[in-house]
């Protein structure tokens, strides 16, 4: 097959609009594949990346909330076949690392990524978003990176539990482990938080509680679930309260600032759950008195790529989708081309979207 030359989104230098140019896919290694992306969420990740606030290992190839079909396979695959319609994922379990061993592998802190380096054309090697790379035409990723799930679905729709959705939903149901009427608080209604009330909903908790600054992301919530909403303010505790009589059983953050998490943490009832899925910025500090963690009892978790296993979740939440009981579809508020990029992340921090996807 050879090396296969495609078009793609990179973020050269920090903070520079990005842009689309040639990259160059190697031959897959033993163990890896090549995909053909047909749509890919942009998510709030990429920005971070293009920002420098993950790493400084400019260029990036940037994208990773992706569905498509494997296109190519390297001589030792097993796990797909070209032809199978596949979600990304960036948690393709080792086996063997600490996590995996004591079957935890939901935890595993040695991910598999491709034997090889996409590159630019004149041979600089390109470091891939989560190590996927998916605003492109084509990329190179390792077999266990691939979800088979129901080719029925709207590839859209289904790229989506590559990232955003998926850390919203498992926040609830996974870290979160909501249940049958349990009452939650998501702070925060973005792309991730409407997924986490979209996910409690579906746990069958009774009580959700939706609080954003933003009104028409308040009206939106209810679509996807939400009993009751909250504007904001300084008495939102209070507000959480007198809706419950008590607090809630799981407070989730989805915002990621110190704020939020304080009133994750006083939302919920004795003995009740505190998840933090907003990715905090680094140096962020929260100040929280020694006896009021004591006195509240329960847990505080923190939910990374809310605690998926891609190969159990995916395929499932995908089932769920196609037979009508979660609307992973109404995360896709736009449809854009590869040459769009720049103008969703504008329009990503107006916060005017759920998803706006690149489909191919």
């Amino acid at each position: 097959m050879g090396m296969d030359k495609v078009q793609a989104v990179i973020s050269r230098h920090k903070g520079e609009p990005v842009e689309l140019t040639t990259i160059v896919i190697p031959e897959p290694g033993p163990n890896d594949v090549v995909v053909r992306i047909q749509a890919c969420g942009v998510c709030h990740t990429d920005l971070a990346y293009q920002q420098g606030d993950v790493e400084d290992a400019f260029p990036f190839l940037l994208g990773h909330e992706a569905a498509g079909v494997v296109e190519t396979v390297g001589e030792r695959v097993t796990h797909v076949a070209p032809g199978d319609f596949v979600v990304l994922n960036w948690r393709a379990v080792c086996g063997e690392c600490r996590a995996c061993k004591r079957g935890e592998p939901q935890y595993c802190f040695a991910t598999f990524n491709a034997s090889k380096k996409m590159t630019l054309e004149d041979g600089t090697e390109l470091t891939p978003a989560l190590g996927i790379g998916a605003f492109a035409e084509k990329t190179l990723i390792h077999e266990g990176q691939c979800t088979k799930v129901n080719p029925d679905a709207d590839p859209a729709a289904a790229g989506l539990l590559g990232c955003g959705v998926m850390a919203g939903l498992g926040a609830a149901i996974n870290t979160g482990e909501v249940t049958r009427g349990q009452s939650v608080a998501v702070i925060g209604c973005g792309g991730v938080g409407m997924a986490a009330i979209a996910g409690a909903h579906l746990a069958g908790a009774t009580t959700i509680i939706a609080v954003d600054t933003d009104e028409s992301k308040l009206e939106l919530a209810k679509e996807f679930g939400a009993t009751h909403t909250l504007v904001s303010s300084e008495s939102v505790v209070e507000d959480i309260q007198e809706i419950t009589e008590f607090g809630v059983d799981v407070a989730i953050d989805a915002v990621g600032i110190p704020a939020t998490w304080k009133q994750a943490f006083y939302a919920r009832d004795l003995g009740g759950t505190v998840v933090l899925v907003g990715v905090p910025a680094p140096g962020q500090t929260v100040e929280i008195e020694a006896a009021d963690i004591f006195s509240h009892g329960g847990a505080l978790k923190s939910a990374w790529y809310g605690d998926c296993l891609p190969e159990r979740d995916f395929p499932m939440y995908t089932d769920l989708y196609l037979q009508g009981r979660f609307p992973l579809d109404k995360f896709v508020t736009e449809r854009i081309g590869l040459d769009k990029v720049n103008e969703a992340f504008e329009t990503m921090k107006s916060g005017k979207v759920l998803r706006s996807v690149v489909v191919l």
